[in-house]
């Protein structure tokens, strides 16, 4: 499923409409994800209007049309942006598709377990409006992890990660890159870290977010070497800092890796 960094690379994929209008709109309304949505609306309302700006939160991303129109979209497992030619023919998987003169934006989902959201209105969609701070941001302080760990401090750490409301874009890997990185096992009760670990959690998610985006989120490349994703998913996959194989498994529902070297229990 894609994480904070992919979500920004998708995301920028359709910077290339900002200013020009949507000359049309084809999408195939019967599929689930327009759930909730009135693609009628869709069409009617975004026709003619133009893509003015966008921004990614987390796993979401929200485009705003002129005419005070709103789409959110969640990539789901499957879900990819692209840009193609102004006579793109839509294919089996291509759901939602924005014309414009020069091109065609193009939101594709083989399985169908993203989403596309429609909001009119002057005010910010409400299901856009969210209290979690952005991990990069001030916000995303000392006392907000405490608080947060508190709440869920029966919970393996690593499930705890992986919730959205207080870990916005953290996904699998990235989860196991940061507990790597802060050599804090992904099994303990999120309410057992002492405050060295803590600071250590912190410090961690917001390196792995910032180097996410600055080398995924920009141009999809691969993270250094050095990092746990390229040793994780490998049969017989070992530590990057000293070789110790890897141990893997079910946390949260997720499998995991780690190094029972660098991560003690």
């Amino acid at each position: 499923m894609p994480e904070l960094a992919e979500v920004e690379y998708y995301r920028s994929k359709w910077d290339c409409g900002f200013g020009q209008r949507v000359q049309s709109v084809q999408l195939h309304a019967e599929k689930r994800i327009f759930r909730g949505s009135d693609p009628r609306e869709i069409r009617q309302r975004l026709s003619g209007q133009r893509l003015l700006r966008s921004r990614a939160l987390g796993k979401q991303m929200l485009f705003e049309f002129s005419g005070t129109n709103y789409v959110g979209l969640h990539l789901g497992m499957s879900g990819t942006l692209r840009v193609a030619g102004p006579d793109f023919e839509p294919e089996k998987h291509d759901h939602f598709v924005l014309r414009q003169r020069q091109q065609s934006l193009v939101f594709r989902d083989p399985r169908l377990f993203g989403r596309v959201k429609f909001h009119h209105g002057r005010a910010t969609p409400e299901w856009w409006q969210n209290s979690t701070p952005e991990i990069g941001s001030d916000a995303f302080s000392g006392e907000f992890l405490h608080d947060f760990l508190e709440r869920h401090r029966r919970a393996p750490l690593k499930a705890v990660l992986l919730l959205q409301s207080g870990f916005p874009g953290i996904g699998n890997w990235m989860a196991d890159e940061i507990l790597w990185r802060a050599k804090i096992a992904p099994s303990i009760p999120a309410g057992k870290l002492t405050i060295a670990q803590r600071w250590a959690l912190r410090r961690a998610t917001r390196f792995v977010s910032a180097a996410a985006l600055s080398i995924i989120g920009r141009d999809f490349g691969d993270p250094p070497r050095s990092w746990l994703i390229h040793q994780r998913w490998k049969r017989g996959g070992k530590c990057p800092h000293h070789g110790t194989p890897l141990r893997r498994e079910t946390i949260g529902g997720r499998t995991t890796a780690w190094c029972p070297r660098c991560q003690r229990r």
